[in-house]
């Protein structure tokens, strides 16, 4: 049996967290154990909420550690479900929104912790993270929905901000007790990502359908 990731996976999915995750599916699998893609899906959310908790107490290092299980654990859902043959849009679905809220959650931790001491800039920061977070996905979903086709696959921009590498990047900051300071490069590359593609998706996609 093939369990292995998606064609849309970032880097840090692809070449480090598949290699966790493709092996705690396959144990799954092998052992018939009775656990389903939706609750791989609120247990990785789980984790990525303890990760936030984590960093708003001040322990940088255990929330990193539990952000970055949590997104290996978050590929296993969609592992499990190819590999049994149960994947649908609506496990898409919980899935998508259940992301979402775990982000929310650890960049909060983060912010809050941080807020005694924070000046304007910190503020915007991680408004910014924030908001860079929740495009990129918005951006991934609109392009399916309006064009059939993810916006990843389109063009030559690679895909350097997906979920797998921002949470890599908090992983690290949280590592080296500089999770803050890891949310500005989270801000950076997700909103540069964003313009970028959408920029380029307008000029080839324009492009086409001017028939130039």
């Amino acid at each position: 049996m093939e369990i292995g990731g998606k064609s849309t996976d970032g880097p840090v999915s692809r070449y480090i967290n598949r290699r966790v995750s493709t092996r705690i599916t396959r144990f799954i699998v092998a052992h018939g154990l009775p656990i389903t893609p939706n609750q791989v899906s609120l247990l990785s959310m789980l984790l990525a909420v303890a990760g936030g908790a984590a960093f708003l107490y001040g322990v940088e290092w255990l929330g990193g550690l539990l952000v970055e299980i949590a997104s290996i654990v978050d590929g296993v859902d969609g592992e499990l479900a190819r590999a049994r043959g149960v994947a649908s849009p609506v496990g898409g679905f919980v899935d998508a929104v259940l992301d979402r809220f775990a982000d929310a959650a650890i960049i909060a931790g983060i912010v809050v912790a941080y807020y005694p001491s924070m000046g304007i800039q910190d503020v915007a920061v991680g408004l910014a993270a924030l908001l860079g977070d929740l495009m990129v996905s918005y951006l991934h979903a609109r392009g399916e929905a309006s064009l059939g086709i993810h916006p990843s696959r389109i063009g030559r921009i690679p895909l350097f901000a997906s979920r797998d590498v921002r949470l890599f990047i908090l992983f690290l900051g949280g590592l080296l007790g500089a999770a803050f300071t890891a949310l500005y490069l989270v801000s950076a590359i997700s909103l540069a990502y964003v313009a970028l593609k959408t920029a380029e998706i307008y000029v080839l996609l324009g492009r086409a359908s001017r028939g130039g």
